[in-house]
């Protein structure tokens, strides 16, 4: 070997030993960050937050998504609510028993924050506190469950809203049932899913159907909790709202559209499908969106799934009878709407995901914001300017369409 290859040898030699304790060092520290503990968001409102959780079965309908035919519709619900300190509350961990395999596997879930350290700001067993709080029903995008919208459930039970967060079975792709972890079916959540024409259109409109009406029976059941337990007294069930993300979103919308005592709905970030983008609503409506989103009715589209999604939500507005807000949040993504954005998450996953540039709490913050204020407003008839003016307090919102 010559003098010069010797040379060229030994320096790819350092380079690689350099490049090797700089990726030992990476992973060192990816190791360390998720096992460290992570505090989502503290809520801003005046009350303590208090969470339950349920499993309610709705004897009047047959699953249509179940694998085995005939089987009642079961759900997993998630409860949060105002309180006061007081009994023997305890903080509420993040995903109790099962439910903490929502986390990814190994070794892709090395790289976010292990759920067993992160910390919540609700308690459980907490006295409920004094006062009767109007109903909020959640639902999640598809795929998505209940506690991966902690912070903003938390959020809104803090400033006063009894909210229940719908797991739904069969499209999640994983809820728990009678301690048992139970997947997502084929008919629940289909590969096509998000296109509003073709077989995948109709199945979307089918299974929009299918949420609204989880929606419409949970906010049942939780308007029958104020008449016994320890709930009782404390339920406003003459205003119920629904809320949803992505898919969530759609039947949010979908559920009050079909439900003449809704209050109001909101959107975020959910592309609309059902009766509810020919026919509008007559409530208030608010939709989320992120940075360019055509949900709201205002993008300069990239593709026609783009084109497709501006026009059904335009047509959903321009059929509302309802007042309609929409706003985009610039440097956010379609996950920054869930608790992804307060995880820890290394970069190669992070970049693989749906978040934006926005500091992930930043959106959280903001979109808790908006949805509360916009519940006050609907529910309670507390009018509030940061929702009604063209510039927005929040300089990353912008404005797609107000109420005329």
């Amino acid at each position: 070997m010559t003098k010069s290859r010797r040379r060229v040898v030994r320096r790819l030699g350092i380079v690689a030993i350099v490049m090797a304790l700089i990726v030992a060092g990476y992973v060192s520290y990816v190791a360390v960050r998720h096992v460290r503990p992570v505090a989502l968001p503290v809520a801003s409102g005046p009350y303590l937050v208090g969470r339950s959780r349920v499993e309610w079965t709705d004897p009047a309908r047959v699953d249509p998504l179940a694998p085995t035919a005939g089987e009642p519709r079961r759900l997993a619900v998630w409860l949060w609510y105002p309180a006061v300190a007081g009994g023997d509350m305890r903080p509420a961990p993040y995903t109790p028993g099962p439910w903490v395999q929502l986390h990814l596997a190994a070794p892709v879930g090395w790289a976010e924050s292990d759920f067993t350290a992160i910390r919540t700001g609700a308690y459980e067993y907490a006295p409920v506190a004094p006062g009767r709080f109007p109903i909020v029903v959640l639902e999640p995008g598809m795929g998505f469950s209940a506690p991966q919208y902690s912070v903003l459930a938390e959020s809104l039970a803090g400033h006063g809203f009894m909210v229940a967060a719908v797991t739904p079975t069969y499209s999640a792709n994983l809820t728990v049932l009678g301690g048992r972890i139970v997947g997502a079916e084929k008919a629940g959540n289909p590969p096509q899913l998000g296109s509003h024409s073709g077989e995948p259109g109709a199945q979307a409109d089918r299974l929009v159907g299918i949420w609204a009406a989880d929606a419409h029976f949970v906010a049942a059941e939780v308007a029958a909790l104020d008449r016994g337990g320890a709930l009782a007294g404390h339920i406003d069930a003459t205003r119920v709202a629904y809320i949803g993300h992505s898919f969530g979103g759609a039947a949010a919308l979908e559920a009050c559209r079909s439900d003449p005592a809704c209050a109001g709905a909101v959107d975020m970030d959910g592309t609309q499908f059902g009766p509810v983008a020919r026919k509008g609503l007559h409530s208030p409506t608010l939709v989320l969106g992120h940075e360019n989103s055509c949900v709201t009715g205002g993008c300069t589209p990239s593709g026609p799934d783009d084109r497709d999604d501006l026009a059904v939500a335009q047509s959903l507005i321009a059929a509302s009878s309802g007042p309609v807000w929409a706003f985009t949040i610039d440097g956010t993504a379609h996950f920054d709407f869930t608790d992804y954005a307060a995880y820890y998450l290394a970069t190669p996953l992070r970049r693989f995901l749906a978040l934006g540039s926005l500091d992930g709490r930043r959106a959280l913050t903001i979109t808790s914001s908006l949805v509360t204020t916009f519940l006050d407003q609907a529910m309670l008839g507390h009018k509030s300017a940061a929702l009604n003016t063209s510039k927005s307090p929040y300089p990353e919102v912008r404005v797609t369409h107000l109420p005329r």
